[in-house]
């Protein structure tokens, strides 16, 4: 049994799902099932049209009416605890408190760009809607590392929540997800989520990128859209780990379209607070971006990670 934790200690919350029990802030039952249901066979069914529609204008129209048809879904007494598991195409993620989900996907256009979407949904105590619709605003940011709202969104598609705790303050959530780009290059982030006065707030100042350089708010990474990349977290390092970026040519340096991978990985390693990276990370099995984690507390200086 772990020691007890003083106030002073950072918690980092980070572990999978198989048995193990978690103290919900909220737990609600499903009680419009049926009704729930129904709206999603429609859902699949707009979500397939706008994946197949040919132009951007049938795209996105189809696009409108998917949003329109999940905001009325989402408006159903306790619809925060149904799943909509058979939308594919789109990515929810549940906070282990039960306190939030966060719904993303994106739309690609046909010049090879993408528009994202999204929202919080909150797990209010009387089942009802309370929503903040992600407004994606990363063609009209002037600095990607900047604090931003849900109204100026750098949206992605997030597959990945770890949630971390300091100090017994409310908690943060740091995000992994993909953000395709343009015709040459794709893009990952590492983002935080938390919110102050009931908002929600994306970015934190956590992110030591070099050592003894100022702190950033996320991390960005980019790289030829032919190739792929690993971000995840593994367990056997205890870190957030990722493919190392480098460019095909030393001449090349600072322009994407000619980075990939290199076969080494990096990591991020949380220590007292900030996420500190750590060069040359040696893995012993391959890190998968598909694995799930919900939390328990442990001491920040030994993360435990636990597959399903």
């Amino acid at each position: 049994m772990l020691k007890a934790i003083k106030s002073s200690i950072i918690i980092f919350l980070i572990v999978c799902c198989a048995n193990t029990k978690l103290n919900a802030q909220h737990t609600f039952t499903v009680d419009n099932k049926p009704q729930l249901n129904l709206y999603q066979d429609t859902l699949k069914a707009l979500s397939n049209e706008v994946a197949n529609a040919t132009d951007d204008m049938d795209r996105f129209e189809k696009n409108a009416l998917f949003i329109k048809k999940l905001t009325v879904a989402l408006k159903i007494n306790n619809s925060f605890n149904f799943d909509f598991d058979s939308l594919q195409r789109i990515s929810i993620l549940k906070s282990p408190d039960n306190s939030f989900r966060i719904i993303t996907w994106f739309v690609p256009t046909n010049e090879g760009t993408y528009k994202y979407y999204g929202a919080i949904q909150m797990g209010t105590a009387n089942g009802t809607l309370k929503l903040f619709p992600l407004i994606d605003g990363s063609s009209s940011l002037a600095d990607t590392d900047m604090i931003t709202t849900n109204k100026n969104w750098l949206g992605a598609r997030y597959y990945e929540m770890i949630p971390v705790l300091v100090n017994g303050k409310s908690p943060y959530f740091i995000f992994l997800g993909w953000k395709g780009n343009n015709t040459k290059t794709t893009k990952k982030v590492i983002d935080v989520l938390s919110f102050e006065k009931g908002e929600p707030v994306f970015g934190k100042n956590i992110f030591q990128t070099v050592k003894n350089g100022p702190l950033k708010n996320r991390v960005i990474f980019e790289y030829n859209k032919q190739n792929t990349m690993t971000l995840t977290v593994d367990r056997n390092v205890n870190m957030i780990v990722f493919d190392h970026l480098a460019p095909y040519d030393p001449k090349m340096v600072g322009n994407f379209e000619y980075y990939a991978a290199d076969l080494s990985f990096d990591g991020y390693k949380l220590n007292w607070g900030k996420l500190t990276l750590v060069e040359d990370v040696e893995l012993k099995n391959e890190p998968s971006a598909n694995d799930d984690f919900y939390g328990k507390p442990v001491k920040a200086s030994t993360v435990i990670l636990k597959r399903n």
